[in-house]
């Protein structure tokens, strides 16, 4: 048996709330996974905290400075090419007008609403884990 070697991204992701909604970001056409939605944000570079890797990635694909909150727990997905290990934030926009460099759409929805999306499919337990803390935020 040839052992494969999987590559393994890390990866950050902003669950931006905003009144009571939360952002959620659609792929482009010539990104992996066209169309499907996602907490924007993107590969952590060498020697980059998570925090530093998303306030970059958020300014760089959607034009916005944000404020970077809780962490919630790490999540990783197997695809069939390739590991993705997501490590989800709440955040909020701090400054900025936003603007589409990578996506093709974005839409503000409540929490309970999120799943009415097509998703990353690696980005399905961080909503899930997201809706746990809403729960319990709430009780």
């Amino acid at each position: 048996m040839v052992a494969t070697d999987i590559k393994h991204i890390h990866v950050t992701c902003a669950i931006i709330e905003r009144e009571g909604l939360v952002l959620a970001a659609q792929r482009s056409a010539i990104m992996s996974m066209p169309y499907k939605w996602e907490f924007p944000g993107g590969k952590i570079d060498p020697g980059e905290s998570a925090a530093q890797c998303l306030r970059r990635e958020i300014l760089e694909e959607l034009g916005i400075q944000i404020v970077v909150g809780e962490s919630l727990p790490a999540k990783t997905h197997d695809y069939p090419t390739f590991t993705v290990t997501l490590y989800p934030f709440v955040s909020a926009i701090e400054t900025g007008e936003m603007a589409l460099h990578e996506h093709v759409a974005i839409t503000w929805l409540p929490p309970d609403k999120l799943h009415t999306l097509d998703w990353a499919e690696a980005d399905l337990p961080v909503i899930r884990s997201y809706l746990d803390e809403c729960r319990a935020a709430a009780s």
